[in-house]
């Protein structure tokens, strides 16, 4: 091959090249200006799914306090208030497994205390009896007899910590269809955005489940809960 062929071949080659780099760029660039259209004309929106359950566990703790001066007579009195309150749920019609003890809860009021400043009696005791079931009316029903078990000498107290809790415990059964109600009430709404815009909804650019929330309806009826979740899905627009 003489020098001139090999040099038109070199500048053959070169041409072929440069028209697959140009070619190649054309399209990088024809692909990048569609992105960064698509970029500009996204629809971002939220789709809110609610719905109303009602609670299957209850958790009832019932607390007392007994006073005493000894450790035996202190445990004799617990005993016997433990007794008093077993006997009465039985009578409303739980079950033995639905209750629980717990260890009680012991003060020594004298340790730290001198003087005439002394609590009459030495020890404090706090107990609790937790009744766990998913029988929600008979929980109900026992709360508002429970001046009975009063007048049988339990000296019930309350606080913040021994308050009773109604809990919906089948939130996963309930939530792939809240998620796909979620999701297309965000798709309605880029539609309705698109046709206003005189555009059509496209693919989804991105999408995003909220957590999901169970809160009481009200104050007066814990037993009634609302599950709420929220989807965030962009839309690209054509």
């Amino acid at each position: 091959m003489t020098e001139s062929s090999r040099i038109s071949l070199f500048a053959v080659i070169a041409a072929a090249l440069l028209a697959l780099a140009l070619a190649f760029m054309a399209v990088s660039i024809k692909t990048g200006l569609l992105q960064f259209r698509d970029s500009d004309r996204v629809v971002s929106v939220k789709g809110l799914a609610e719905r109303t359950v009602e609670a299957d566990l209850a958790l009832w703790p019932i607390n007392f306090t007994v006073l005493g001066d000894s450790l035996d007579v202190l445990q004799s009195d617990i005993d016997a208030q433990q007794d008093l309150i077993r006997s009465y749920l039985l009578l409303k019609g739980f079950a033995e497994q639905d209750l629980q003890l717990s260890m009680p809860k012991i003060t020594d009021q004298h340790a730290n205390l001198y003087g005439n400043n002394l609590p009459p009696q030495r020890y404090r005791a706090e107990v609790t009896v937790l009744v766990r079931t998913g029988d929600i009316q008979r929980v109900k029903e026992g709360m508002q007899s429970v001046g009975e078990l009063v007048k049988s000498g339990v000296a019930l107290t309350q606080s913040y910590e021994h308050q009773p809790q109604f809990l919906f415990t089948q939130l996963n059964a309930i939530k792939p269809e809240m998620i796909a109600e979620a999701t297309r009430e965000a798709r309605a709404a880029a539609d309705q955005f698109a046709r206003d815009a005189g555009a059509e909804v496209g693919s989804i650019r991105r999408a995003s489940q909220g957590y999901f929330s169970i809160e009481d309806v009200d104050q007066y009826t814990p037993e009634t809960k609302k599950v709420r979740v929220v989807t965030s899905v962009d839309y690209i627009l054509r």
